[in-house]
């Protein structure tokens, strides 16, 4: 009967699907799950799911729900992570504070000036969580959810001893996506990926033996095709691989799209979500969050049954508790040298077979050199940004936000500095007090306009 604490569980539909694909399997029917968030309604919204879950299954699990952290991770044997810290008014500076400095972010919450920012105020409250593991249930396994996925992974495998590892869901949207473009049965794809979260790439992807390659690179030629990913299409044309962030959200990550409204607007695909427009996942955020707020549950409790989404988190944990072997792509450390020309303390995603023995990351080799270019530029960024975080070191997060690809296409040195500042100000309730390190060391110069 293991015990699961899902923590942030008053985000109900995440959370719900979660459940959903835990009490999917009869193995870990009879598991107690823990549900804890700081906002009593949207909790209480989410216990009540969860219990008519259970009751309308006649299942076996119990279900309790917590403002007590500490209560919930008491003797847990997994804890799964989906915080969010902060609530809009972060969230909105981390996003306009840049749009005015023509850093156009189309999503915000892992790369770029917001993907910081985010990590920034996040660090502190995961590290918080780690610790009280580590006091209560230190054999656990963290999972975790929450963006920016290599940042906060990174912070804790620096900062803790808790094993953590990060669970996202682009490579099997991705081989969705390839599926389609390619007319191929979506359960027949045989595929090798690896790299960073958001930025890992199919090195192979076959049928019947065949790579699909030649296929994707038909669909780049249909018209029709290539609108619907427009980005993803480009990058595979010039770096040689597919990726697995939609195109939205790939063209945050590089200089060549955001800077100029003309080329972002005859890049922009069909289907609304890869028009890529600036704001849209903080002003569908904020949409979301009105409806969370509402006072009544729009959800018929007698009808509420159980289903297994393509989630991760179910399948790992019955991987762990039943022995049964199973291959994800997973966000892990590096230490491993699962990927040679990454640094060994990265956080890496890539194949990762799990049994009852525990997480087992595959040996990737090398990647392409463009490939691991790219993603090297990004894991730089990371470790900037998670040792201003653990130090209070104010210049490396200046460092970070001015190495971002897309920040760097968009403004000078002196614009960068001034927008980073703007978004310490405005974010400083919110994020760890951040000193530049002359004033611990007097050798070290402080830009002349502080």
């Amino acid at each position: 009967m293991p015990k699961i604490a899902l923590i942030g569980a008053g985000s109900m539909v995440f959370a719900k699907k979660l459940i959903g694909d835990i009490l999917s399997f009869d193995e870990l029917s009879d598991s107690h799950i823990a549900l804890m968030d700081i906002d009593k309604h949207r909790l209480t919204q989410t216990q009540r799911v969860a219990e008519a879950m259970v009751e309308n299954e006649g299942l076996e699990t119990t279900v309790s729900a917590t403002l007590d952290r500490r209560e919930a991770l008491e003797d847990a044997d997994y804890v799964l992570n989906m915080i969010n810290v902060g609530g809009t008014e972060p969230f909105e500076n981390e996003i306009r504070i840049p749009e005015k400095y023509g850093v156009k972010q189309a999503i915000g919450d892992t790369t770029g000036p917001g993907g910081i920012f985010r990590g920034l105020r996040t660090i502190p409250t995961i590290l918080g969580l780690a610790d009280d593991m580590e006091e209560l249930c230190p054999d656990a396994l963290l999972l975790n959810y929450t963006n920016p996925m290599a940042i906060l992974c990174k912070a804790v495998f620096d900062a803790t001893n808790i094993e953590v590892v990060g669970l996202c869901h682009s490579v099997p949207h991705t081989a969705e996506a390839i599926a389609e473009y390619t007319e191929t049965p979506q359960d027949e794809l045989e595929y090798w990926v690896a790299g960073i979260n958001h930025m890992a790439w199919f090195l192979t992807c076959e049928h019947d033996g065949e790579s699909l390659y030649p296929a994707l690179k038909e669909a780049y030629d249909d018209e029709e095709t290539y609108r619907k990913d427009t980005v993803r299409f480009e990058i595979m044309k010039h770096f040689g691989a597919f990726p697995t962030e939609s195109s939205h959200h790939m063209s945050e990550y590089l200089p060549y799209i955001r800077t100029d409204d003309a080329l972002i607007e005859e890049m922009a695909g069909t289907n609304f979500a890869e028009r890529m427009p600036t704001a849209t996942y903080l002003e569908g955020w904020l949409a979301r969050s009105e409806e969370r707020d509402d006072p009544e549950l729009d959800v018929d409790l007698n009808e509420v049954s159980v289903e297994r989404s393509e989630e991760y988190a179910s399948r790992l944990i019955h991987s762990l508790e039943t022995g049964t072997q199973r291959r994800f792509n997973l966000n892990v450390s590096n230490e491993s040298n699962a990927i040679e020309n990454l640094p060994a303390d990265a956080c890496v995603e890539v194949p990762v077979f799990v049994d009852g023995t525990g997480l087992h990351p595959a040996s990737v080799g090398e990647l392409p050199t463009q490939l691991a270019a790219l993603d090297r530029q990004h894991s730089a960024i990371y470790e900037l940004a998670v040792e201003g975080a653990l130090e209070g070191n104010r210049e490396k997060v200046h460092q970070a936000v001015k190495l971002d690809p897309l920040s760097s296409a968009a403004c000078s040195l002196d614009e960068l500095h001034e927008m980073t500042e703007e978004l310490i100000e405005a974010n400083a309730d919110y994020i760890p007090d951040l000193e530049w390190p002359s004033k611990q060391n007097p050798e070290r110069a402080v830009p002349a306009d502080d």
